[in-house]
């Protein structure tokens, strides 16, 4: 039977760590669906680092920026790193994101494999002091209940320590 964890942090808490780790106790294929755009330099360099600490570990990477419910395997593991930048990614374009997150959650619920899902909290902030700010901050919360309502497992990573708030 398959599951969905998902793993929730703040900027630079360790949530990306700890979900690859726990990534690398399954023993099957596992594929890493990466959601990140290379806009500017520093995002380029992010993006090599980290396809660099999955290189000659078994992983197959996939890229989907836009679309990740659509590249989701049948098989083995997954884990898609990270819906902060997918959603990002989704008001850069132009996207619905309230559709776009229902089709995911329910692509992910349809899912035979065991996935993994990166997401920040970006929540326990300052109200940020502009309309388009406030709004991903709000998308991103409802964004985070929506899938932690569907996960069996969840997680909430602080300082590189895991906290378990479900299952």
């Amino acid at each position: 039977m398959s599951s969905l964890t998902l793993v929730l942090g703040g900027a630079r808490s360790g949530k990306s760590s700890f979900a690859e780790n726990l990534a690398r106790q399954h023993g099957g294929p596992r594929s890493y669906i990466a959601t990140a755009e290379p806009f500017d330099h520093e995002m380029r360099q992010r993006i090599a680092r980290h396809r660099e600490q999955r290189a000659g570990d078994g992983w197959k990477t996939i890229e989907s920026i836009l679309d990740p419910a659509s590249v989701l395997p049948r098989e083995g593991l997954v884990l898609i790193d990270c819906i902060t930048v997918w959603l990002g990614n989704l008001m850069h374009h132009g996207r619905d994101l309230k559709a776009e997150v229902t089709r995911f959650c329910a692509a992910l619920e349809a899912c035979p494999a065991e996935v993994i899902v990166v997401s920040s909290e970006v929540g326990l902030s300052i109200v940020p002091e502009n309309a388009m700010a406030r709004r991903f901050r709000d998308e991103q919360g409802l964004a985070n209940q929506a899938l932690a309502a569907i996960a069996d497992n969840v997680y909430f990573i602080a300082a590189g320590l895991p906290l378990r708030l479900k299952g």
